[in-house]
């Protein structure tokens, strides 16, 4: 009965640990999804930022091309 109990309380405090780092596992897991989220994001706003910027000038060129006609 001692042994069983010893082993009862051996496989009870590893179950206990396992879960522990199961937790920080999942914790870690969505921590890296968000990050490997993120970078894509930040893609897609520079390439419209680009495109902005060159309708921009564009509209700027051509209002400068209206008021030298003028």
């Amino acid at each position: 009965v001692l042994r069983l109990e010893g082993q009862v309380c051996r496989y009870k405090s590893a179950s206990e640990n396992a879960e522990k780092i199961e937790d920080e596992l999942k914790v870690e897991k969505r921590r890296l999804q968000r990050e490997v989220r993120a970078p894509p994001r930040g893609r897609e706003l520079e390439v419209s930022n680009s495109h902005l910027s060159k309708r921009l000038e564009k509209m700027k060129a051509n209002r400068n091309a209206l008021l030298a006609q003028q």
